[in-house]
């Protein structure tokens, strides 16, 4: 039987603290529903059910629509159901968090830059940085949502 895990925000509360107020800055610059989809995508990408089930509760709490979320996960596929800005924001998510040893492409960061100020753009960048290290935390200690 495998041991049970570290959850590393309780063992280092000072780092989480920290975290969470660089989260804060970055939601200054950033729609808080812009935000939330992000975060949702890249927790998708990860396989973070932990990380789906909160940023899928905090969107519906700003008022996003349940559809939308639904779509995240094929919002490439999605139609008109997102905004051509919520687009190259999501198609930024997905080559940040694949990063492959190409990193991310001139064409995706292109649209992002078309679409968004250069300080929501590096909010953004930012945001999803720190939502894969979430992802990356949580999965590692296999951080699972309460049922409700």
């Amino acid at each position: 039987m495998a041991k049970e895990r570290v959850i590393w925000a309780k063992k280092l509360p000072e780092v989480y603290q920290k975290l969470d107020e660089v989260d804060k800055i970055i939601a200054e610059h950033v729609d808080i529903r812009l935000l939330e989809l992000v975060k949702l995508r890249s927790s998708v990408l990860n396989g973070c059910s932990f990380c789906v089930d909160l940023h899928t509760t905090k969107a519906l709490k700003e008022g996003e629509d349940q559809q939308r979320l639904f779509l995240v996960s094929a919002w490439y596929e999605s139609g008109g159901i997102f905004s051509d800005a919520e687009r190259a924001a999501l198609a930024l998510t997905d080559e940040i968090t694949r990063m492959g040893e190409h990193g991310v492409s001139d064409e995706v960061y292109d649209a992002a830059a078309e679409h968004f100020d250069e300080q929501t753009l590096a909010a953004l960048i930012a945001a999803i940085a720190m939502m894969n290290l979430y992802n990356r935390l949580a999965v590692t200690s296999h951080l699972q949502p309460r049922k409700r």
